[in-house]
């Protein structure tokens, strides 16, 4: 068996994949552009990928080619029905990162509730120093008790994020395809109305593809918060980023986007450096332990494929 991994950097320098030797020939890629992706998976039995676009114009070549695994709970860039066309399975892992994302979540709006930003400058900056009075208090900042929590898309991911709202205080609402009595579910325009923190959690599909837009944030309480860990085009990122310069949202947390990493032409580009934004390089997902559970779940993906057994089929549902 030949496995090819295309870009095994997204996993981090401190992960060793030797393990997957014991399955048969391996070949490692730091990085692949889509123009060398056509020649490494040629002759290759399995392809391991986390970001890498994989369709017919880089694979029709590998004619070998049985299994594709995604060293992630996402898929989108993975061509599911070419895939099916060719009789190609395709497994991703679900639940590694479920505690970290959800961490980085609940970080991120506390943060951003407490103006920790702005306070941790006064001191760094010494105006804290200088200023003789025992205590800065400004800018205001409310307490998190008490205030309704939006969850846009409750899976695992969600459903920890609802618990520590809850644990906080939080009055929860939640938007998903299907209604859960575990929590009130309303309609995304409800939510965006009633919420005053909201974060979103829902994989991207065309449903979900600009779900958050200029009438939605139009709709928000003037001074929500707003905390993306889901993908970058789930959100419409110009109205986004004019929301946070006109104070509409005023707090944003974001560790995804529609183009990764973005560049200067990016709207966030010019939102990076406010005191009331948290961008983060989309690490939400990669503990060190997380990204050992990952690693262990796509080697089972490949054994259990090759015996014959279903274990995170994605072209199978």
């Amino acid at each position: 068996m030949k496995i090819v991994f295309l870009d095994a950097s997204a996993l981090g320098a401190d992960i060793d994949l030797g393990a997957f030797s014991e399955l048969g020939e391996v070949e490692i890629y730091k990085t692949s552009t889509n123009e060398e992706i056509f020649d490494r998976v040629l002759n290759c039995d399995v392809v391991i990928t986390n970001k890498c676009k994989l369709n017919e114009n880089n694979l029709r070549g590998a004619q070998n080619l049985k299994l594709i695994c995604v060293t992630a709970t996402g898929f989108d860039n993975i061509d599911v029905e070419y895939a099916k066309s060719r009789g190609i399975g395709v497994c991703n892992v679900v639940g590694y990162s479920t505690n970290n994302v959800a961490q980085l979540t609940a970080g991120m709006v506390l943060s951003l509730i407490n103006k920790q930003t702005e306070y941790r400058r006064s001191v760094c900056d010494e105006s804290y120093s200088r200023g003789g009075v025992a205590n800065i208090l400004s800018p205001t900042y409310h307490e998190i008790d008490g205030l309704t929590w939006g969850i846009v898309g409750c899976g695992n991911i969600g459903r920890r994020v609802a618990k520590i709202a809850d644990a906080l205080g939080c009055k929860i609402l939640v938007n998903k395809r299907e209604a859960t009595s575990d929590f009130e579910c309303v309609d995304i325009d409800t939510l965006c109305r009633k919420s005053d923190i909201i974060t979103l959690h829902t994989p991207l599909n065309e449903g979900t593809r600009g779900l958050i837009d200029g009438d939605r944030i139009a709709l928000m309480k003037d001074g929500v918060i707003l905390v993306n860990v889901a993908r970058g085009a789930v959100t419409d990122e110009i109205a986004v980023a004019a929301a946070v310069k006109s104070g509409k949202i005023s707090g944003f947390g974001c560790d995804v986007y529609s183009t990764e990493p973005f560049g200067t032409e990016h709207p966030y580009f010019e939102i990076k450096n406010m005191d009331n934004v948290i961008l983060t390089p989309h690490m939400a997902w990669g503990s060190y332990e997380a990204r050992v559970r990952l690693c262990d779940e796509v080697k089972k993906n490949i054994i259990a494929f090759f015996r014959g057994e279903i274990r995170n089929r994605i072209d199978l549902k």
